[in-house]
């Protein structure tokens, strides 16, 4: 029978360690240097090696942006609205998201089952028994990783999606590149660029913890090791979904106060 308690108990459990990763944050800088390596391995995979499937993906989301809405706001004579439009659906709302995804899909089922075979190989353990704190060295340097990698790739989607806006808005009008810039820098207010950055961060944060936790909540069977991964992309997905609406409702009523 499951225990009703089971996911509360899980809930604090993910916050308590979330907590403890974050007091780590600061003393990592005074750690060994495998630490560090392991920050910027994390930041090469995760931000680097995703940047040419970011990259199609923005493009391709400003172009759509561009082909379906251009022609129905310049049908309204509206066509000055396209600028928000694109902020609105490429800065705020699906670059931070589309760029989680990316990283779910790719660094979370890493992490989880990378920690999760070094838990099953007892490597874990090694760790502890000469004093490594596998807090500090195992689970900080993949948060701070995931979460600055996060945040660098939503700001290279958005620009790349809003230059491949450009590129398609030459094929219905051909307006200059400064003038089109120049809308698109008044259509971007300050609240756009830290409601993306929060989010980014946000993101990051979550997909990160919860990949480290699914990887160290395994037990001996190597058989656990592909479910981590699995359960990673599962609990990273939902999660950064509910944040992503709360963080909006949260925004746009401060907005409209």
């Amino acid at each position: 029978m499951l225990n009703p308690l089971a996911p509360i108990k899980r809930m604090f459990y993910i916050l308590g360690f979330f907590a403890r990763t974050l007091k780590g944050v600061g003393s990592f800088a005074r750690h060994s240097q495998a630490s560090v390596k392991i920050l910027i391995m994390q930041i090469l995979f995760t931000f680097v090696y995703a940047l040419g499937i970011s990259t199609l993906l923005a493009l391709a989301i400003g172009a759509a942006v561009n082909i379906i809405g251009a022609p129905f706001l310049i049908n309204l004579n509206q066509q000055q609205l396209i600028y928000t439009l694109l902020i609105i659906i490429i800065t705020r709302e699906l670059g931070p998201l589309l760029t989680a995804f990316i990283v779910i899909a790719r660094s979370a089922t890493a992490i989880a089952t990378e920690i999760a075979g070094m838990v099953v190989s007892h490597e874990v353990e090694a760790y502890i028994s000469v004093g490594v704190d596998p807090i500090q060295h195992i689970a900080v340097p993949r948060f701070l990783g995931v979460t600055i990698s996060l945040v660098l790739l939503n700001i290279y989607f958005s620009i790349f999606g809003l230059a491949g806006s450009y590129i398609i808005a030459q094929m219905f009008s051909s307006t200059p590149m400064d003038a089109y810039f120049d809308s698109l820098l008044q259509a971007l207010s300050l609240h756009d660029i830290l409601l993306s950055l929060i989010k980014s961060t946000a993101f990051g944060a979550i997909i990160s913890i919860v990949a480290v936790v699914q990887g160290f909540s395994v037990e001996r069977a190597s058989t656990e090791v592909p479910i981590a991964g699995l359960k990673a992309v599962s609990g990273a997905f939902a999660a950064c979904i509910v944040v992503n609406v709360l963080i909006s409702v949260l925004f746009y009523v401060v907005l409209a106060q």
